[in-house]
């Protein structure tokens, strides 16, 4: 298997936990955000935003990735991409993040479902269909199977998309988003691991 599809295979692992999260009551996978306090031989000690610490355990054939900023105007028709976006009280989507995937990756975790980024928070991964300039920023009219919508996109908003990264990047200090599932005893296990890296944190 190529290194790339290899990458692209992570991805999708990456985006799936995602949805199943999403759709699956507490016990299931988990998303965990904070900072590295040490990586232990197998073990990664993570400080949550919620303020606890958490140990999650490393298999060995555990992918780490990280994210390489973009520019808004690098989001195209044809693009393959996942926002994060808030929900406002006239019904309209707002970007908080976007993750335009490697072609390799187009399809996963396709769809329209909640997010943990707060009230009224949902993530939309889908195929971007027109890019207009709006008054806010940019609109992004995107469709997916059963559906579509429309994101607008603020000029301030990250845009990312995923890179390879090592074990060695797992530093104390870097910020980190992990998908984990609960195994014995309360351990957890991490199934994706993005990190901090070259300055770039992972906005999702």
């Amino acid at each position: 298997m190529s290194i790339r599809l290899k990458f692209g295979v992570a991805l999708a692992a990456l985006a799936l936990s995602g949805v199943a999260l999403a759709q699956t009551p507490s016990g299931k996978p988990e998303r965990i955000r904070g900072d590295i306090v040490s990586l232990d031989g197998d073990v990664l000690k993570v400080h949550r935003r919620s303020g606890d610490t958490v140990s999650i355990e490393l298999k060995p054939t555990i992918a780490v990735s990280s994210v390489k900023a973009m520019q808004l105007a690098d989001i195209k028709p044809g693009s393959f991409v996942g926002t994060a976006a808030i929900t406002g009280t006239d019904g309209k989507l707002t970007a908080t993040e976007v993750v335009v995937f490697p072609e390799s990756a187009r399809g996963t975790g396709e769809g329209h479902y909640a997010w943990d980024f707060g009230p009224n928070s949902t993530m939309t991964n889908a195929n971007v269909d027109t890019v207009v300039q709006g008054t806010d920023g940019r609109n992004l009219k995107l469709s997916y199977k059963g559906g579509s919508n429309e994101v607008t996109v603020p000029p301030n908003v990250p845009i990312v998309t995923f890179v390879p990264a090592a074990r060695t990047d797992l530093s104390p200090g870097k910020q980190v988003f992990v998908v984990a599932t609960p195994a014995s005893q309360g351990a957890l296990v991490a199934q994706r691991v993005v990190v901090e890296k070259n300055g770039v944190a992972p906005p999702m």
